[in-house]
């Protein structure tokens, strides 16, 4: 499974599930920003909203696309989106190659104990970690160890989309952790999952 960030909220997965002959691109929050650049041009199998359908870029193709709670399976991934704090806010969880990544969302409330039934036992969390609408580093670290996931990827920090977005070293610093060096994009893989120590990845905007 491929991640990689594209700026704010946007996150884009790459993944090949069981039986699959070719690799599905699911694409979420891929909102046209304010300012500051964003892929022109994104042809995803899937494209999930966690705000709704309002500001999204046009996306390529006759993608699934879905932006209100619900559960089904496309493409061979198993897609649960889970009714946020507000009437157009949707958290999501993707199961895939026998992983799950979970995405908030922009939001700054901790996530309610039926949200949790829903995103326990996940593997990977996309978090926001900049602050305004969205968690600080403080609110962010506490829906982290409430959620308890292996693999941590803070989004939503200080770029060209979000320049008055808290760094991401912010957030680090909360967690605790020293590993700040930046990727481009991560490879994940089942066997690859830490099984203790929860682990963060940092990724540049692609």
């Amino acid at each position: 499974m491929h991640i990689s960030w594209l700026g704010s909220t946007a996150i884009k997965i790459q993944t090949k599930p069981a039986g699959a002959k070719e690799d599905v691109i699911i694409v979420i929050d891929p909102y046209k920003p304010k300012q500051g650049g964003f892929p022109r041009s994104l042809t995803p199998n899937i494209g999930l909203y966690t705000n709704g359908k309002d500001g999204s870029i046009t996306l390529s193709g006759e993608p699934f696309t879905l932006a209100s709670p619900g559960e089904v399976e496309t493409n061979g991934v198993l897609i649960t989106a889970i009714q946020g704090h507000e009437k157009d806010h949707t958290m999501f969880r993707i199961d895939s190659e026998h992983m799950s990544i979970a995405h908030l969302g922009c939001t700054n409330k901790q996530p309610t104990n039926a949200q949790l039934e829903l995103l326990g036992n996940i593997d990977m969390l996309c978090v926001p970690v900049g602050g305004d609408k969205s968690f600080d580093a403080e609110q962010a670290v506490k829906a982290v160890n409430a959620i308890e996931p292996r693999v941590v990827i803070p989004m939503q920090h200080k770029s060209d989309n979000d320049p008055k977005a808290a760094s991401v070293k912010e957030f680090l610093k909360q967690m605790g952790a020293s590993n700040g060096t930046e990727e481009k994009k991560v490879i994940m893989k089942k066997k690859d999952l830490p099984q203790e120590d929860t682990s963060i990845v940092v990724l540049s905007k692609e």
